[in-house]
């Protein structure tokens, strides 16, 4: 087992909220391995710790038992200047948008370049570009130029996505990314995130409670009361 294979692995994680008589226990000994360029989908009732682990392994949470080894970094412990990096390296889509109000959709995808770090003067033209051509992917070409407000809110969803994806991220955090989407740009979306697997070994991992996207998982991982009760191997189409 490698780094490059499993950009992604727990051991004996445990996570806590509050504190005194108020702390309660949300996850529960999670040992996991996430296969690289693979689209793992965690499941389960609301309160069954799944956006939390997201956030565990993600480094959006502050690891505080166990160990989470994300692409050759231990998170436990890590200081913040090299999670910042290592964010740099990864996609986040979450169900709010936050998107800018004052930005047009293809201000708000380049945006998600300059979190990256990667604009350069030089190259801005072809960021431009870039993030044109991933809104069309996701049908918004003829929407490039709205502001959110005048957007419907699956399509800000899009424009979320294409912002978290513009910058070629090796790991992809989603949390419920197609809860505000039709069948058609559900599937749409998910077809994505595989084709950027398979050619660019992007791996994704995604809460959501969608049945009709779950064929397309590599992986199905249930959590039921911050433990996991149930992981399949699905090899998705």
């Amino acid at each position: 087992m490698t780094d490059q294979m499993f950009p992604i692995i727990t051991k004996g994680l445990n996570h806590w909220f509050g504190e005194g008589e108020a702390r309660k226990q949300a996850i529960f000994d999670v040992n996991l391995s996430i296969e690289a360029g693979k689209l793992t989908i965690l499941m389960g009732p609301s309160g069954s710790g799944k956006t939390t682990l997201l956030t565990l392994i993600g480094c959006l949470r502050e690891v505080q038992e166990g160990s989470v080894h994300l692409m050759r970094q231990e998170l436990n412990g890590a200081a913040e200047a090299k999670l910042v990096l290592a964010r740099r390296k990864m996609g986040f889509i979450f169900q709010a948008h936050n998107l800018h109000e004052s930005l047009s959709a293809l201000q708000n995808v380049q945006m998600g370049l300059e979190v990256h770090g990667a604009i350069l003067s030089t190259k801005r033209h072809q960021f431009k570009e870039a993030s044109a051509y991933l809104l069309s992917l996701l049908g918004l070409a003829d929407r490039l130029h709205y502001l959110p407000g005048n957007l419907s809110g699956g399509q800000k969803q899009r424009v979320a996505i294409a912002r978290a994806l513009v910058g070629n991220p090796r790991i992809v955090y989603a949390d419920e990314p197609t809860a505000a989407l039709d069948k058609e740009s559900g599937a749409n979306v998910v077809r994505l995130l595989k084709q950027l697997g398979r050619k660019r070994g992007t791996t994704t991992v995604m809460v959501t409670h969608d049945n009709r996207i779950l064929e397309m998982a590599d992986r199905i991982i249930t959590m039921e009361e911050g433990r996991i009760v149930d992981d399949k191997t699905i090899g998705g189409q």
